[in-house]
């Protein structure tokens, strides 16, 4: 008698990767935010967050507030803008503002400063955008 073929799993293209990015970071201290689906974990701030000093925001630029997970543009003098730092694509968090836009290091999306739209994708919705106000020099921003 024959023994049917055992069947195993298969495993996504992210799990695997996501593994073996696990695997290589064992050793030291890298992030691997890219692994994360847009739905799971770092759900928007229920309140006003208090950023600190308006004054960290350049102008013409931006800031990412990884542990807030916010990013903050001043496209203009005085003009600040707030989004969700998570890229709509994959979930990773942006990492800078450059060239007038932000930028996601996974998969090389590309957004606005001005309103979080997609200049660049694969993502293909844009960045969330919240309400920023300046209290007393300090920015406090609150999920729209």
């Amino acid at each position: 008698m024959s023994e049917a073929p055992e069947s195993s799993p298969t495993a996504s293209r992210r799990t695997v990767l996501c593994g073996a990015a696990a695997v290589l970071a064992a050793g030291g201290t890298v992030a691997v935010t890219g692994c994360s689906s847009s739905s799971s974990g770092g759900s928007a701030p229920k309140g006003p967050v208090d950023l600190g000093p308006a004054s960290a925001v350049p102008e013409g630029g931006g800031k990412v507030f990884r542990e807030q997970k916010i990013v903050v543009t001043q496209p203009t003098a005085g003009q600040y803008k707030a989004f969700n730092a998570r890229c709509t694509h994959a979930g990773c968090l942006v990492d800078q503002v450059k060239n007038n836009q932000i930028q996601c290091p996974c998969h090389g999306s590309r957004f606005a400063v001005t309103d979080g739209a997609v200049q660049d994708g694969p993502a293909s919705s844009p960045l969330p955008a919240y309400t920023v106000t300046v209290e007393a020099g300090n920015l406090k921003v609150t999920p729209s």
